[in-house]
């Protein structure tokens, strides 16, 4: 499905995104229009999913992100669901994931500095329903942030 030439071309789409297509063809080693007619491809099989911006919340003035673990009460047959869908509407949580395990589901929130999260702990997480349990961890660090395959 996917060979040499579309990882040449896979591997510059993610090392610049921003360049444009007769930059990315050339350091592929293709001509504009191959480049043009194998992208295409690649996003009608489900390869390439999008191009898009990405928005520096730090830059924006947020300096705090903390990882929230959260625990659902199991016993609620709706409680996935509902949780899901309040935790959805808090502006500051710019990420939900599910797990199978002790954790059900991780939020990442982000604030401008810590009264603001606390603010938004009392407000808004604390007021999410079914939750057993809520572990927070602060991130000190971002080591790796990979958006990138290994091609």
């Amino acid at each position: 499905m996917v060979d040499d030439a579309d990882r040449r071309l896979l591997r510059q789409l993610q090392a610049a995104p921003e360049d444009s297509v007769a930059d990315l063809a050339e350091r592929a080693g293709m001509t504009h229009s191959t480049f043009i007619r194998r992208l295409e491809r690649l996003r009608k099989a489900g390869v390439v999913k999008a191009i898009r911006e990405e928005v520096d919340w730090q830059a924006l003035g947020y300096s705090v992100e903390v990882s929230l673990r959260v625990t659902l009460d199991k016993t609620e047959p709706r409680a996935f669901d509902e949780f899901i869908a309040a935790a959805r509407e808090v502006p500051e949580v710019i990420s939900i994931g599910t797990f199978l395990g002790r954790v059900d589901a991780r939020l990442l929130v982000i604030a401008r500095d810590l009264p603001d999260y606390q603010r938004i702990y009392r407000e808004h997480i604390l007021t999410l329903p079914h939750m057993t349990d809520i572990e927070a961890l602060m991130q000190v660090a971002t080591i790796k942030d990979a958006q990138s395959v290994p091609l």
